[in-house]
């Protein structure tokens, strides 16, 4: 069984910023690409951004890009998210995701997802 323990949400301002990480156990962490997805009251959840299993290809859906940064450290089992710029809109619960293949791309839809985390509220207020 795989846990997957989100931190680092919380208030912030517009333009400010947030780090999110995810502390992974149970499984060989640096063999599975992980994610980010995010969910707002009344929206489906979406995929935020993806890190590849070697940490060396990522993919950032169009509203984040240039604003988040995904990362990951093999050697801690984490992965994180760097969120500079905030805006209302990125308000949500957002998630943390292990996937079944090592690519960043085989993340990017829920079917690509074996576990998720429990999640992380981040608020940003205008």
């Amino acid at each position: 069984q795989v846990q997957l323990v989100e931190s680092g949400g919380g208030l912030v301002q517009a333009g400010g910023s947030l780090r999110l990480s995810c502390a992974a156990s149970g499984r060989t962490f640096s063999s599975a690409a992980m994610g980010w997805f995010r969910q707002a009251p009344g929206n489906e959840r979406e995929i935020v951004a993806s890190v590849g299993a070697s940490g060396f290809t990522t993919y950032y859906t169009n509203s984040v890009k240039g604003r988040f940064t995904i990362s990951r450290d093999n050697a801690k089992n984490t992965v994180y998210l760097q969120m500079n710029s905030l805006k209302p809109e990125d308000t949500a619960v957002y998630y943390c995701a292990s996937g079944r293949g090592s690519s960043a791309r085989s993340v990017i839809g829920h079917g690509g997802i074996d576990y998720w985390g429990q999640g992380t509220q981040v608020t940003v207020s205008s």
